[in-house]
């Protein structure tokens, strides 16, 4: 039964939105903007300047204990012993066959405490998830999403926009780490370094009451308005995050796709000492050769747009996959796709062509290394894939 306008979940600028003309969506259980100005204008600010992203319907999940490394290696890919306080990485975790319950980040807060940033459509899921890896650990699991106002701040420009509202020495702080600071007045914020775009950008955490969150957007508004800030959506988000080729749970990622199918197995630590949950499915994979088939990024030859779903044939018209996500790139100017296809056509050094179906007509598409965009100078060096945001 779909959820109903009053039943959706709001973040605490759901007025604030409306009242810039947003349109507005319901995103997994929640009444999330979509577009303000369009998404290809907001999608080229953040490519050129800077845009400004209302994620606050992300998850926020705590550790703390004498064994939170314990339950957090436990149920996550990545090898959490390796970061330092301070220091964020990408990771996910995995049912037992291999596949994803959700991609994550995993944040050091401390020896013993975490915080692990989870997907906003997989959020109950997800904690019940964690809480029922970490039973055996001494360590106390507490949901936190209601407690913030998550900001993403994007763009070339992100930094010298949030430095005129901060203390902290952003240049000091490195791709996929964090620092507490004072943010707008406010003390004790938590600033992060990743985000969802392929852009240089920080992701701000502040206290969800609508009052301090609206006006802290405001102030960020006002700083980015001499480089053009726009407010953005999850419109610009996808189109972002998809030409960067970065993967999004239910599509590039699911219940029914495993680490390698997916091409995230550099994420997979497998020797760090401790056999999360998965890791025996993965090693099974390996043995066997590799998986069958893989993530393939696509460049629309022919006219037509590669929409998520659409079957993808092979010159004899054998049906041989299928796209997870599909649109018009528009930084790019061209039509990209992300798809699954069998494993001889992931080396993208010889392209091949393959056929998208769409409407009955057969269009010409080619294979291509991804990701499609990547930002010719960056601050700092960012990870070929980031959590799905969404």
């Amino acid at each position: 039964m779909p959820a109903t306008e009053t039943a959706l979940r709001k973040t605490a600028l759901n007025a604030l939105h409306r009242s810039l003309k947003a349109k507005m969506v319901d995103f997994g259980g929640w009444d999330m903007p979509v577009e303000y100005a369009g998404v290809s204008a907001e999608h080229m600010a953040v490519r050129t300047g800077v845009g400004l992203f209302d994620v606050s319907h992300m998850g926020d999940i705590q550790l703390r204990g004498p064994q939170s490394l314990d339950a957090v290696q436990k149920f996550s890919m990545n090898d959490a012993s390796k970061l330092q306080i301070g220091q964020a990485q990408y990771s996910a975790m995995l049912y037992p066959q291999g596949t994803f319950v959700d991609d994550i980040i995993v944040h050091k807060l401390s020896d013993n405490d975490y915080l692990i940033v989870i997907n906003a459509g997989t959020r109950e899921k997800d904690h019940q998830w964690i809480r029922q890896q970490a039973q055996p650990f001494k360590c106390h699991v507490s949901d936190y999403s209601d407690h913030y106002t998550q900001l993403a701040i994007q763009g070339p420009r992100a930094a010298e926009v949030l430095q005129k509202l901060t203390d902290l020495p952003l240049s000091e702080i490195k791709n996929y780490w964090f620092r507490w600071g004072k943010v707008c007045g406010l003390y004790n914020v938590m600033v992060a370094r990743t985000g969802y775009t392929g852009e240089d950008g920080f992701e701000i955490y502040i206290p969800s009451d609508e009052a301090t969150s609206v006006r802290v957007w405001n102030e960020i508004m006002e700083a980015g308005r001499e480089f053009g800030i726009q407010p953005c959506g999850l419109g610009a988000r996808n189109t972002l995050r998809l030409e960067s080729a970065m993967a999004l749970y239910g599509h590039e990622i699911s219940d029914t796709i495993n680490v390698y199918e997916a091409n995230l197995g550099r994420y997979a630590k497998l020797d760090k000492g401790v056999d999360f949950t998965g890791a025996e499915a993965l090693r099974k994979v390996q043995e066997g050769g590799g998986p069958d088939r893989r993530l393939v990024g696509l460049e629309m030859i022919d006219r037509g747009i590669a929409r998520d779903g659409y079957p993808l044939f092979d010159a004899d018209g054998k049906q041989i996959g299928e796209v997870v996500s599909g649109s018009p790139a528009p930084f790019l100017k061209k039509n990209i796709a992300l798809a699954y296809l069998p494993t001889a056509f992931a080396d993208v050094s010889t392209p091949r062509e393959v056929y998208v179906g769409i409407r009955g007509t057969m269009v010409k598409a080619l294979t291509t290394p991804t990701p499609f965009y990547k930002r010719a100078k960056a601050a700092t060096t960012a990870p070929t894939a980031t959590p799905s945001l969404s």
